[in-house]
């Protein structure tokens, strides 16, 4: 069992070297933005970028997803993949005109659908150029991932990051194309990754399969709803704080704001779950080839329930210590010169444990999506993101005129702890495994519990007269003890890991000695 999750391991750890890589980059990004682009600005790219994510899922229909799974099957077969591969391909070109030449003909209609005004119509043209470069890199990447073509892969993100970040830079800064360079660079990138990837079209093929076009859209086409549900529960909150009430703005955080400036304050703090973020995603790239590798093998639940805890530990104790340190790392001034936030975006640091937490729901359902997707039970993954999305928007609708951002945060953390728990009923209704769902259950309580005392604890730290470095270090302790609880509860876990360790250097100790 401990040498197929040393493969996971070395899967997640070349993955995740680029993924942080790639998105520490793009994260430079974010302070140009809040230095460089006024908040009224930040909350326009805040509202279309959400809508691009959305639109993604639109574009590729769950054809990445079900071209894992068609051409894992056809590999275990021996059989040739590439017809699907041409298949997938030019299915998504073609397609992926035609929603980009609507996006382009309807963009002042689509900015006035999302919140925006007419005159931002012009940031909706921008987005169908991304999302048509976007939909071209799909079935490469997932080649690359289903041949475990870890390397190619990474290279090809990071230097697609790279000359988007540099671009970018270039474009504000230099050409001071203000709001409109924040698109351009982001399109310029995505030309660098399709040029880093061209390798793999030679596995095209001039064909074109009609019966593996209906296979894939037999499996991939419930993704799609499942798809915009998913990212509702992380997008709506721009979509409908867009939409706050000038009235509401005032009684809350006072006169001289808009609702696109304070999308845009809350756009900018939420970023900072990209540490969360970035975590799920390295091991989404990992797990999903993973187990559907191993879905046959006779420990394959064991396995999977080890995965479960290891993955669950390591993101909660992450957003209790993101929870702690985040806000310190902000309002830092940099050299005396720079703020990761100016002050003005202060304001709404009080999203950020609300944020942290409802990725680590986000991960347990990760874990729990693989007892569908091997039973082949994907019709239940609408009912699952579409209870979570409800769940956010009614929270949202409720919360953002009483608690503005504060509202829109919490509503997230509702939704994603209701699609953890309906994608918990499904999987293990379908594909049985005993998860430890008590000791996960005690270490999330712990967790949130120390995360909704971390004002209280600053606090009571300033009545005894501790503050800046010292504070910090009482923090560091904290978060340690936490981290010793996650050890505590589960030991033979930890002990496993600290047994494969010393296996694992134990030949490189000896090699000095004959």
């Amino acid at each position: 069992m401990f040498s197929k999750l040393k493969l996971l391991a070395k899967d997640t750890v070349i993955y995740g070297a680029s993924t942080i890589l790639a998105r520490s980059l793009n994260y430079v990004l974010v302070p140009l933005y809040a230095n460089k682009l006024t908040t009224f600005d930040n909350g326009i790219q805040a509202v279309v970028y959400a809508n691009i994510a959305l639109a993604n899922v639109i574009f590729t229909y769950g054809l990445e997803t079900s071209y894992l799974k068609v051409a894992s099957d056809a590999i275990k077969r021996n059989e040739d993949e590439r017809s699907l591969f041409s298949t997938a391909f030019f299915s998504l070109f073609v397609t992926s005109i035609l929603f980009s030449a609507l996006m382009l003909l309807f963009a002042p209609s689509i900015a006035v659908a999302i919140g925006l005004a007419s005159s931002s119509g012009i940031y909706i043209q921008y987005a169908a150029a991304i999302l048509f470069l976007d939909t071209l890199l799909v079935v490469p990447f997932a080649e690359l991932r289903l041949k475990r073509k870890a390397i190619p892969f990474a290279l090809a993100k990071v230097m697609g990051v790279v000359g988007g970040v540099i671009s970018t830079f270039v474009l504000i800064l230099g050409l001071h194309a203000g709001l409109s360079g924040v698109f351009i660079g982001e399109a310029l990138g995505s030309v660098v990754s399709l040029l880093f990837i061209l390798p793999v079209f030679k596995n095209l093929k001039p064909t074109f399969s009609p019966g593996m076009y209906r296979q894939l859209l037999g499996i991939g086409l419930p993704y799609v709803p499942t798809g915009i549900a998913g990212l509702l529960i992380h997008l709506i909150d721009r979509n409908l704080l867009i939409r706050i009430s000038q009235q509401d703005i005032d009684r809350l955080y006072g006169a001289g704001f808009q609702a696109s400036d304070i999308t845009g304050i809350y756009g900018r703090v939420a970023a900072f779950g990209v540490a969360l973020q970035m975590f799920i995603q390295i091991f989404r790239f990992a797990w999903q080839p993973f187990f559907l590798q191993h879905a046959d093998d006779p420990e394959a639940k064991p396995l999977f329930k080890q995965v479960m805890n290891l993955s669950g530990i390591a993101v909660i104790v992450l957003a209790v210590a993101c929870t702690f340190f985040v806000p310190d790392l902000v309002r830092y001034h940099w050299g005396g010169k720079l703020y990761l936030l100016p002050p003005k975006y202060w304001m709404g640091m009080s999203i950020l444990p609300w944020i942290f937490f409802s990725y680590v729901f986000d991960m347990i359902s990760t874990n729990l999506s693989a007892g569908i997707l091997i039973t082949g039970k994907t019709k239940y993954l609408p009912v699952v993101t579409f209870a979570g999305a409800a769940v956010t928007t009614v929270g949202c609708w409720i919360l953002i005129p009483l608690g503005g951002m504060d509202g829109a945060a919490v509503a997230i953390l509702f939704g994603t702890a209701v699609m953890c728990l309906c994608m918990g009923w499904y999987s293990v209704r379908f594909y049985p495994i005993n998860y430890d769902w008590g000791r996960l259950s005690l270490l999330l309580g712990a967790g949130l519990a120390f995360a909704v005392w971390h004002d209280d604890l600053l606090v009571w730290l300033a009545g005894f007269g501790i503050s800046g470095l010292l504070a910090m270090m009482v923090k560091l302790l904290i978060v340690l003890l936490y981290l010793a609880l996650g050890v505590l509860i589960f030991r033979n876990e930890a002990s496993a890991v600290v047994r494969m360790v010393k296996r694992k250097l134990r030949p490189a100790g000896g090699s000095g000695t004959r």
